[in-house]
């Protein structure tokens, strides 16, 4: 099988040919706000050898082949770590130190299976890798008490296994990025209808593994809702779940794997819903006079049965610098807060839904604000790391974070989290806010926050994600919809779940990876 894909850069988001310096109108505005400090990143970090000896090395060739477990340089740096911003900060000043020793390769379910009794018997822990797009620090696993960390890189696992057009199902490989899963699928006239902002990097296991959720969720839901079965490789043997769309037998044990952050086996085969190819794609802005308004909006089409595809509201910050459209950033200021909409389907279903969702934003007072900016932010979905980038550049520190809560308690954390992190972060520094996905009985806010670099940017943030941790949890949220719990959720994750939930982890933990292998120091406090 020949592997064809474009490797992100180690110190930054993305293929390396879209990195872009900041637009001059944007670069004005962060001359005017935080100052322009340039930061140019170390293009190669040194990394220090492989801890993993020839014998190592052979024996898991003799697993895998020749040729399938790396220990260059070049290619352990690009499986280290994930995309956040301090993982890029560490980076971009050389350090790697996290740096696996070896990247190993399988091409299935039983390589993948023996790669796990090799580690169990030398003692290496293993941490699965599918598109390193890891936000939270998923992809760091400790290294104390082993005798190496591999890599285990399901790259060369992309296969379209079976698709069910009387079902409406598909089973595919792990390592299939959301392009590659979406081409394979366009052939046969289906999509999975999966498109979160890493779409583009992300891998399908990766998808299950952290319970991610697209932009698409409103209408076609998250990720753990699509899956119907997977096969799972763990230390203590295979498992294939998913008989049946819906049973009665005992506790659902997908539940177990979704979400599991590569702490409890390796997802080898994901079973997922799928639906025609949409024929019509249209992508619409409606304005509101304030956050509250639009919010109030989305949920009463929440609760009326009347979501479309795409739904997100800027708050009037958000609105404000158009970071729906990254581009225009710097650009005429927009007033009031606004809302993208996006509907796909067949031509009279689309047009009837509209008309059903025209119908109640007027009602309610939003503005119509035409197509033309909701096809900019179409285009432009995954554009905003690379804005990260090139933010990162100039000095500007730049991350996100994202929790969600019901509705009768969305204004007590939108403000109480914002506060706390406009008062970590002091001034100069921007607090941004959109609702990203929504549900009958609550959604998700996602925070974007910029500010001045300190001389210790990782302390910086570390700080201001710490305050605003406290702030959800606080004021009763979850520290996480859907960037997963990694390492650095761990403490608020812990506190989250209680005691009682901490044990029941730790003792599915103890019975699936009894030697602590797979991705030890993630998830499991």
């Amino acid at each position: 099988m020949t592997v064809n894909q474009t490797e992100m850069h180690p110190t930054r988001w993305g293929d390396p040919a879209r990195a872009r310096a900041l637009p001059d109108e944007a670069r004005g505005l962060v001359e005017m706000v935080f100052g322009v400090d340039d930061r140019p990143a170390v293009e190669h970090p040194a990394l220090a050898p492989s801890a993993l000896t020839p014998e190592l090395v052979a024996g898991l060739e003799e697993i895998v082949g020749v040729g399938h477990v790396l220990t260059d340089d070049e290619t352990r740096r690009l499986r280290t770590r994930g995309k956040s911003t301090p993982d890029l900060l560490r980076a971009r000043v050389g350090d790697l130190a996290d740096a696996p020793d070896a990247v190993v390769r399988p091409a299935d379910h039983d390589e993948v299976a023996a790669v796990l009794a090799f580690a169990v018997e030398h003692r290496l822990a293993v941490v699965p890798f599918g598109g390193g797009t890891s936000v939270t620090g998923g992809l760091v696993a400790r290294r104390e008490g082993f005798a190496g960390v591999l890599s285990l890189d399901l790259v060369w696992m992309k296969r379209l296994l079976s698709v069910d057009h009387v079902s409406m199902t598909a089973t595919l490989e792990p390592g299939l990025r959301g392009p590659e899963a979406e081409a394979l699928l366009a052939a046969e006239g289906m999509t999975i209808g999966h498109f979160p902002q890493s779409f583009e990097y992300a891998s399908l296991g990766g998808f299950a593994a952290t319970r991610s959720s697209g932009q698409s969720s409103a209408g076609f839901g998250r990720f753990d809702a699509l899956v119907v079965g997977m096969t799972v490789a763990t230390p203590r043997g295979r498992i294939d779940l998913g008989t049946a769309p819906a049973n009665a037998a005992g506790p659902d044990l997908r539940q177990l794997f979704l979400g599991s952050e590569g702490t409890l086996g390796v997802i080898t085969s994901l079973t997922v819903r799928v639906r025609p190819v949409p024929a019509v794609q249209v992508y619409e802005c409606w304005r509101w006079s304030s956050f509250a308004d639009g919010a109030t909006a989305m949920r009463t089409l929440a609760q009326s049965g009347l979501l479309p595809t795409v739904l997100r509201l800027s708050d009037e910050s958000e609105s404000a610098i158009n970071l729906a459209d990254p581009a225009a950033i710097g650009g005429e200021a927009a007033t009031g807060c606004l809302m993208v909409t996006g509907f796909e389907g067949e031509p009279a279903a689309v047009e009837a839904k509209r008309a059903a969702v025209t119908t109640v934003f007027e009602g309610l007072g939003g503005t119509y604000a035409g197509t033309a900016a909701g096809e900019k932010w179409a285009h432009g979905r995954y554009d905003a790391p690379y804005l990260r980038d090139s933010l990162l550049d100039a000095g500007v520190l730049v991350e996100t974070l994202e929790t969600a809560t019901f509705w009768s308690n969305l204004d007590r954390v939108y403000t109480g989290v914002k506060a706390a992190l406009e008062a970590a972060l002091g001034q100069p520094s921007l607090v941004l806010c959109h609702i990203s996905h929504v549900y009958e009985t609550g959604a998700s806010l996602y925070y974007t926050i910029a500010a001045k670099e300190t001389d210790d940017p990782v302390g910086q943030w570390r700080a201001a994600k710490a305050a605003a941790s406290d702030a959800m949890l606080a004021a009763g949220a979850t520290i996480t919809h859907h960037h997963a719990v990694g390492t650095d959720h761990l403490p608020w994750f812990e506190r989250e779940i209680g005691p009682v939930g901490v044990s029941i982890l730790r003792a599915v933990k103890a019975d699936l990876d009894p030697t602590g292998v797979l991705n030890p120091g993630v998830l499991i406090p």
